[in-house]
């Protein structure tokens, strides 16, 4: 599937009252599927999108798009139960793969991410009535040159009380990542961003274990939760990882925490903030 470059029409991200373009391949009210062996390239919008389904595979998918190609996600999975996406190589200029509300029980598995906005928990309550994220498995992925690596991003003044919980990102590689473990939930995305109230999103219970690799940035591990619902059971253990700015950048390397309680253990670089 090619769009042929569609995605420079795309005029959501300077505003939020914006045209949405056509999603590649759309799965919506599907049960008991596999999806295997497909590739998209150039999407007007999302490549993949998962809505109110349960039970489906995604494996061996391979996806391209421009770094700067704008909403170009992956794969969008929303309001979903027990999906899997396996073996597969996205490169788009968003997520990699995005996660909305209403998910439970995902798996990620052996996926390389790059370009693009890394794997995302988010964008979470930018809506009323989105329901509660819980349980995500993201295991041996690898991500290279993108912006972000693992993210769990919500938006303040939170029109939606609810829950993202129940998360292990473990086995995972990050080469020249600006980001590569973050929590922002202060997201806004627009150029003009109003001072506003904090995020009423809890996360709670969030394990990160053996990640390595290199940070494009000295600040490698951010975690900026809400002073409104701190975040709860954040676990880093066996996170390693240099700097690939100058000699300058790689001594002062550092962890940033706001609101969040939680536990480090083995051996964690840059010295963990918890």
């Amino acid at each position: 599937m090619d769009k042929e470059l569609a995605w420079p029409h795309n005029q959501c991200p300077k505003t939020r009252k914006c045209k949405l373009l056509p999603v590649n391949l759309v799965f919506s009210f599907v049960t008991n599927a596999t999806i295997s062996g497909i590739s998209s390239v150039d999407s007007k919008l999302f490549h993949f999108q998962i809505f109110e389904s349960r039970d489906i595979t995604l494996d061996s998918i391979r996806i391209s798009a421009p770094g700067d190609s704008p909403n170009t996600d992956g794969i969008h999975i929303a309001d979903s139960t027990n999906i899997q996406v396996t073996n597969s190589v996205i490169g788009t200029g968003d997520d990699c793969i995005s996660i909305g509300p209403g998910c439970t029980n995902l798996t990620i598995l052996n996926v390389a991410c790059g370009p693009g906005h890394g794997i995302s928990i988010g964008s979470l309550s930018k809506n009323a009535n989105e329901k509660d994220v819980n349980g995500l498995a993201v295991r041996k992925c690898t991500f290279t040159g993108t912006t972000n690596g693992l993210r769990i991003k919500t938006w303040p003044s939170s029109p939606a009380r609810l829950q993202a919980t129940g998360f292990l990102f473990e086995d995972i590689i990050m080469n020249n990542v600006y980001n590569p473990i973050i929590i922002d939930q202060n997201y806004c995305p627009y150029a003009n961003c109003p001072e506003t109230d904090p995020s009423l999103v809890k996360i709670k219970d969030i394990k990160f274990r053996n990640i390595t690799g290199t940070s494009a940035s000295p600040e490698a591990i951010k975690l900026v939760c809400s002073k409104a619902a701190p975040c709860e059971g954040v676990e880093l253990n066996d996170i390693i990882f240099t700097c690939n700015g100058d000699d300058e950048q790689a001594k002062n390397m550092t962890s940033t925490c706001v609101h969040v309680y939680g536990s480090s253990n083995g051996n964690v670089k840059p010295d963990s903030c918890i």
